[in-house]
């Protein structure tokens, strides 16, 4: 029997640096997997993955308020540590460090660090490492305060960036941050959030970071939901109404590979099973795998993109599209 491995849990940014140049130096290369926590198979799925590319793996638990908008789920965002530990433990191969550091973007008694204090101390946010209702930016007035970001400016327009315009900057600085922290020579996302999947992989090739991004595959419940923390927010009505997204999805799919290629018709047959399962359709767009642009007629690689409500939870899927020639 594997005797469970217990990760070395670290918070400072310093320490994290300090810990990966002294592994390297020992020739040992180093994966990350970011995360904001509540994890799930998903998540491990991509630990699993990172093993067999790196010697070492490092999980990062770190809920990021840069990228949520004063309308979104900060404050609510489910959080377990204890949790998240005993599930990385549990794994065979289990990881080397879980860095979960405080404040990112504490810069030395800037007012988010207060402000997430603070939370803190009233009960707000929880383990992850960030929650908290009033935070909402990390944009300081005055001070020492954040004001530096990175923006991938084609490629965060459409979908998800539509709906949630300061998301993908908050997700493309706090990525760089901890690249910049955890110096890894591979980094593994998951291709369910493929927007940004591909807005990271710009950003590493265009700023010319050192660094592998490896796409993992989707990973589905037994029912097929993809695995998403906000599910845990759906009630079981509502899950179940949740599968036309993936049902729609694989329909759309098998009939672009019999020669069903016009995307106008093959985005309507998801949008109106989304909407008669009642659910409220964010977006559902056919776009080019590389560029994210939107295609009218499928010639090449796409993918398939859909973001909807179900109550008061937004899901998001995907299917990839390879069309025979």
């Amino acid at each position: 029997m594997e005797v469970e491995k217990e990760p070395l849990i670290i918070t400072d940014k310093n320490e994290m640096r300090q810990w990966s140049r002294t592994m390297r130096a020992q020739g040992k290369t180093i994966g990350l997997v970011p995360t904001m926590g509540y994890l799930h198979e998903g998540h491990i799925s991509l630990i699993r993955e990172s093993h067999t590319h790196t010697h070492l793996t490092v999980v990062s638990i770190y809920v990021n308020p840069g990228q949520f908008s004063p309308s979104e789920d900060l404050s609510t965002y489910p959080s377990d540590f204890k949790g998240d530990i005993d599930k990385l433990k549990s794994i065979p191969g289990g990881v080397d460090v879980v860095f979960h550091p405080y404040n990112l973007y504490d810069y030395g008694g800037g007012g988010v660090e207060r402000e997430v204090r603070r939370e803190k101390e009233v009960g707000g946010g929880g383990g992850g490492g960030g929650g908290g209702g009033v935070v909402v930016s990390c944009v300081e007035e005055r001070g020492v305060g954040h004001e530096t970001w990175v923006r991938v400016e084609r490629l965060e327009k459409g979908m998800c960036g539509k709906s949630r315009p300061v998301f993908f900057r908050g997700v493309a600085t706090v990525v760089a941050k901890l690249f910049n922290v955890v110096e890894p020579d591979v980094a593994v996302f998951g291709k369910k959030d493929y927007q940004q999947w591909q807005i990271i992989r710009r950003m590493v090739r265009d700023l010319d970071f050192s660094i592998e991004v490896i796409g993992s595959e989707i990973v589905r419940d037994d029912d097929g939901l993809a695995m998403s923390s906000r599910n845990v927010h759906l009630s079981p009505e509502e899950r179940e109404k949740a599968l036309s997204i993936n049902r729609s999805l694989s329909e759309a799919k098998l009939a672009a590979e019999k020669g069903q290629v016009n995307c106008r018709e093959l985005k309507d047959s998801v949008i109106q099973a989304v909407r008669e399962a009642g659910g409220r359709i964010d977006y559902a767009e056919i776009v080019d795998q590389e560029s994210l642009e939107a295609v009218e007629v499928i010639k090449g690689p796409v993918v398939f993109c859909v973001a909807a409500w179900f109550g008061k939870v937004r899901l998001i899927d995907n299917k990839e599209i390879y069309l025979r020639c």
